[in-house]
């Protein structure tokens, strides 16, 4: 089995040569461990895409706005994925970006889950019908899991999630008042213990 370190370090060699930057290739690196990591297809699929790039035109993305489309080529996934993982400070103000007709969304979605990490919330992703939950680069979660990922997608909508607390006030409360029959009543052989402990006088 290929440890992840070796993984990191052929495709950012295997990226290089396929005509990206050092810098680019680096992050395609590691968005490509973070795939194998969850054991997701990220080899698999960046093999078909460098295979297909040599045949087929590509579009790149530079700037990103809430509304991205092309009708004629796919945009190239590694591209899209550096620009939004550079502009995700800026992104985060925009709360949905959709994107139209991206080529192999997988690795798109390695570059998403870092920046889920970058600014601490959760991103919600459809891939056409499927969704897709990145938690702070901690986790992928989705409904088609166990299914092959599409080689081209015809729309993925980006939700930048607020943080919010997964249960009510009240439960919260009703377990905070539990917690407080661990508490420890200060008495007043604490309070001189705590004024001086730990100290000796040698002198």
């Amino acid at each position: 089995m290929k440890s992840l370190s070796e993984i990191e370090t052929t495709v950012k060699r295997a990226s290089k040569a396929a005509g990206y930057s050092w810098g680019v290739s680096e992050e395609t690196g590691k968005s490509i461990r973070l795939l194998e990591l969850f054991s997701l297809p990220g080899i698999k699929h960046l093999n078909e895409y460098f295979n297909q790039k040599n045949k087929s035109k590509f579009e790149n993305l530079n700037i990103i706005s809430e509304n991205n489309s092309l009708l004629n080529n796919p945009y190239c996934p590694i591209t899209l994925g550096v620009s939004f993982l550079d502009q995700i400070t800026v992104l985060e103000n925009l709360k949905k970006i959709e994107f139209k007709n991206v080529a192999y969304p997988i690795i798109f979605i390695s570059f998403i889950s870092r920046s889920s990490e970058i600014i601490g919330k959760k991103i919600y992703v459809k891939i056409d019908e499927k969704k897709i939950l990145l938690n702070l680069n901690v986790n992928i979660s989705s409904n088609f899991i166990d299914q092959e990922f599409p080689k081209i997608a015809n729309s993925i909508e980006v939700n930048l999630l607020e943080n919010e607390d997964n249960f009510t006030d009240n439960e919260w409360n009703n377990l905070y008042k539990l917690s407080e029959e661990t508490f420890v009543e200060e008495s007043d052989s604490l309070k001189e213990g705590a004024a001086g402990a730990g100290l000796t006088d040698n002198d």
